[in-house]
């Protein structure tokens, strides 16, 4: 099988599956305390978790901590709920829906526009009472970069914090500044099942989930040191692949883009992430080319909404018309992509649309 959807998970790089099994532990192994107990195997495992905290906190901007989640919507949840009690939450239309949905669960928020290349220009204004600003560092359906630095001083200057869900971004891109940034380790690598928020120094959440105690008092629940570990590795293998990874996927993209060229661009192809390549074919139906093409592994959409029959509304935002959207293909690659699953997924894809008569 040809794996060609990196956004909605990356594969387990072998350092961070090998972080994960040393810290799962056994009956024979000294490697499975629980990381809150006072006695040795508990200081063994809290030091794991720490050592990996900080290997996490060196992709993030300085002068901020790192609290560990199950993953990014848990993440956003603690953000948004943890802040924003009390006004509006200004939140990009192609937000992932775990902001979009807290946001309205809230009953406070107002939807920030965006062109038809998907960047949400920060000249737009925010209602007088924001008390928070969410716009995203990557998009996960078009992979457009958006101008965050701009919507940073835009939401300081209207006494608002900036909330960056920079899931797509940790790992690839230096990660924009804000007030609080959620990330998701199965995004750069790591394993399912955990993610961070790290928030800024000086600000103040007030806690969502109750129990323990732990992390700072604003994430209860006992840490998996292995979970954590596996992130920690990942993180550190990205600060170290940083600039291969993103040589690569340019030149993936490049190629890419030769071999689609008959095939409509989705958001812009300058301010994005070249491993998100998001393309349409009028009339083209997509459940059937997913049907034969069975061994190439993509997406019509954010992995979250597949299945629900519902129009992207990413696709929407930018203009997109019901049956172009659902004419639209999201192909991802990255760090174990090579130039052969590339070519050889087009040569399918492309004779199956043909199949058509498209």
């Amino acid at each position: 099988m040809i794996y060609l959807d990196y956004q909605a998970t990356t594969p387990l790089a072998p350092e961070a599956r090998e972080a994960v099994l040393r810290w799962l532990g056994g009956p024979e192994s000294d490697e499975f305390g629980n990381p809150h107990s006072a006695h040795r195997m508990g200081r063994m495992a809290k030091a794991a978790i720490e050592t990996a905290r900080e290997k996490v906190a060196a992709l993030f901007p300085p002068g901020g901590r790192v609290i560990f989640t199950s993953g990014a919507t848990e993440a956003i949840n603690l953000a948004i709920r943890g802040s924003a009690i009390g006004g509006t939450v200004a939140v990009s239309a192609i937000e992932h829906a775990a902001v979009l949905d807290t946001a309205e669960a809230l009953g406070s928020r107002y939807i920030l526009p965006v062109n038809g290349d998907g960047t949400c220009r920060s000249t737009q204004e925010l209602p007088s009472d924001t008390r928070l600003v969410c716009v995203m560092q990557v998009n996960n359906e078009i992979g457009t970069i958006q101008p965050v630095s701009d919507w940073q001083r835009k939401a300081r200057a209207a006494g608002a914090l900036f909330l960056c869900d920079a899931v797509q971004a940790y790992g690839k891109l230096p990660v924009a500044r804000a007030d609080m940034i959620a990330i998701s380790a199965h995004k750069f690598h790591g394993p399912k099942g955990i993610g961070a928020l790290w928030v800024r120094d000086g600000i103040d959440l007030t806690e969502v989930q109750t129990g323990g105690g732990q992390e700072f008092g604003l994430r209860s629940g006992t840490l998996s040191p292995a979970l954590i570990a596996g992130m920690g590795a990942a993180a550190a293998l990205a600060a170290e692949r940083m600039a291969d990874d993103a040589a690569h996927v340019d030149t993936l993209w490049l190629r890419a883009r030769e071999l689609f060229a008959d095939w409509t661009l989705n958001g812009s192809a300058e301010a994005r992430w070249h491993g998100n390549l998001n393309i349409r074919r009028d009339g083209l139906d997509v459940a059937r080319l997913m049907s034969d093409c069975r061994d190439v592994m993509f997406s019509a959409g954010s992995a979250c909404a597949s299945g629900s029959g519902r129009t992207s509304h990413v696709l929407k935002a930018i203009g997109l018309s019901d049956a172009q959207a659902k004419s639209a293909i999201r192909l991802g690659f990255g760090r174990y992509t090579t130039l052969e699953h590339i070519e050889e997924a087009a040569c399918l894809i492309n004779a199956a649309a043909e199949a058509q008569g498209l």
